[in-house]
């Protein structure tokens, strides 16, 4: 029987589809594109944004019109917090919460057996008991990098944010299952390991003596080999002096971390009960940079949140220029039913919301060619992750550069060792040993 996945939102969910489709596999199932026709349809669904909500219900609906007689299943986020929305839409089979998502090849081969056309919605409340299951890869996945998923769940109940409600509390994969993964991923001939997750800084904050530092640690210690490892993200006050030490001293650990800031105001981030200031994040920000030279700091900043002013605003553009950050993520603000920002007022409308938020992206886009700039005549060493033309190649750097080279050689896979010339343009040195 074919089956057939669509993933939409962040990479904590594209890494739980390659799970689903590892117990797709192991059933005897054969995976299929999600344009060609099916017996099954899964479509992994986000609910961060209200466009997220749309883009998903629309998925699920071209999935319907693919083939009506095929079995539809919205799993994930959507599925968790708004499962009464989805049942209004005609077609669809199961609803499956993430409470039930790693149980999903049984659920559909149940309702299969029952030659039943009713929707049927499997949710329920995430607990610290909903462990996270091991996964056993026997292929690599459809990405450059291998993806580890370290953690689940948040705790931190930010005003604006959806996500504590969709993933439950926090926690945390076991550390040998991390290492077991990571093992799998190098053996596919990843190079790169990414550790994600939903709150990625409070991994091990569930299990006793352990937390992000240690792992990592752990990693480099435990498993031997020509690799490196990036953090997908990770908050500012779980920015520790030995995470720092880690980035600092430890070459396999990538000169690139992803820091959310959300705003420049200290009035709107106490509205958002982001914890922090600006001043610490600035403070934060300026001693790491001037510890590790060339590293990357990437940022998400929101636009619109209720009540920010123009003077609010301009406290986030300000930042954002100031800061060494050389790329950002902008997001304008969407009303969450459930999160307690959606009763907050004034609100911003949709049109100052975008105004806002290509003021930001033109700066972002400064920010990042001036960072490359920065790194004229620098060596760089550089994972080659794809051919893209006759002796044309690219790969990333470890400080986050796109990097675009030639070589009569064949080196994807490998990494290689680069010197930035002027504005950035690469020139290919010799392959790393």
């Amino acid at each position: 029987m074919r089956v057939a996945f669509r993933t939409l939102g962040c990479k904590v969910n594209q890494v739980e589809t390659e799970q689903l489709k590892e117990e797709f596999l192991a059933r005897g199932y054969q995976l299929v594109a999600f344009t060609q026709e099916a017996e099954i349809y899964i479509i992994n669904t986000c609910t961060v944004t209200h466009t997220s909500d749309r883009k998903s219900r629309a998925v699920i609906r071209r999935a319907i019109r693919k083939n009506p007689s095929a079995l539809i299943a919205a799993v994930g986020c959507m599925a968790q917090v708004n499962p009464g929305q989805l049942t209004e839409i005609e077609g669809l089979n199961l609803i499956v919460g993430n409470s039930h998502k790693e149980s999903i090849v049984d659920i559909i081969e149940t309702y299969l057996a029952e030659e039943t056309n009713t929707c049927r919605n499997y949710c329920a409340s995430l607990t610290k008991d909903t462990g996270l299951k091991t996964v056993n890869y026997t292929r690599p996945h459809q990405r450059t990098r291998g993806f580890i998923k370290i953690q689940d769940g948040c705790e931190n109940y930010c005003s604006y944010c959806i996500v504590p409600f969709a993933r439950g509390p926090v926690r945390s994969k076991k550390p040998a299952e991390v290492l077991f993964e990571i093992e799998q991923m190098l053996s596919f001939g990843y190079r790169e390991l990414v550790l994600t997750g939903i709150h990625t800084g409070l991994y091990g904050s569930d299990i006793p003596g352990w937390d992000i530092s240690r792992l990592i640690r752990e990693i480099f210690t435990r498993i031997k080999g020509r690799y490196r490892v990036r953090l997908s993200s990770i908050e500012p006050l779980e920015v520790s002096e030995a995470l720092i030490e880690i980035a600092a001293s430890e070459p396999g650990f990538c000169r690139h971390l992803h820091i959310p800031v959300q705003s420049g105001s200290d009035n709107i981030l106490w509205a958002m009960n982001r914890r922090y200031d600006r001043k610490y994040y600035e403070k934060l920000i300026g001693s790491i940079s001037k510890r590790i030279p060339d590293i990357a700091f990437t940022t998400d900043i929101m636009v619109g949140f209720p009540g920010e002013s123009e003077i609010d605003f301009m406290q986030s553009l300000e930042l954002v220029q100031e800061l060494p950050v050389c790329d950002l993520h902008v997001f304008p603000y969407s009303i969450r039913s459930g999160t307690s920002a959606a009763l907050l007022s004034p609100q911003v409308n949709e049109v100052e919301k975008h105004r806002r938020s290509q003021s930001l992206m033109n700066e972002a886009r400064q920010k990042k060619d001036a960072f490359i700039k920065g790194l004229d005549k620098r060596e760089l060493e550089v994972l080659v992750e794809k051919k893209t033309g006759p002796n044309l190649y690219q790969g990333l750097s470890d400080n986050y550069v796109q990097v675009q080279l030639r070589s009569k050689q064949e080196i994807t896979g490998k990494f290689v060792r680069v010197i930035l010339g002027v504005n950035g343009t690469p020139v290919y040195k010799a392959a790393s040993t």
